[in-house]
């Protein structure tokens, strides 16, 4: 394994170099290695401004269909695009015909419209708009 090597020394700089002239309130780092924050009292101008941004969505009542209404998010009049979930009360329905000995139609609440939730998106954005349960 070889050891590592310091880098070469920087050449001088060519003749007519001239280096660029400092911006305002720039300082040059100090010669000489670190030695702590500047004493000067230069502190740069801090302008801070706080924005508080709320997001309140209106209430949009849902149905089991489809729903004309405007989109929060993108504010576009839409018709809402509907997804079928089930929720626990399906798999509830479905464990009880189990239980009493209807196994042969414990897949009855899955396809069952009145056991499943409705979720209601927008279709531009699939922003979510509501949920309606039966």
């Amino acid at each position: 394994m070889e050891k590592s090597q310091n880098p070469p020394p920087y050449s001088p700089p060519q003749p007519g170099f001239q280096p660029p002239p400092p911006q305002p309130g720039f300082q040059p780092p100090p010669q000489g290695g670190y030695q702590g924050p500047p004493q000067s009292g230069f502190r740069p101008q801090q302008d801070t401004q706080t924005v508080i941004v709320t997001h309140t969505v209106a209430h949009v009542p849902v149905g089991p269909s489809p729903t004309s209404t405007t989109c929060p998010s993108c504010h576009a009049q839409i018709v809402t695009s509907v997804e079928t979930e089930t929720t626990t009360k399906t798999h509830l329905f479905a464990l009880l015909l189990c239980l009493f000995g209807c196994w042969p139609c414990c897949c009855i609440p899955y396809c069952m419209d009145s056991c499943q939730a409705k979720t209601h998106y927008c279709p531009n954005c699939r922003a979510y708009i509501g949920k309606y349960e039966n």
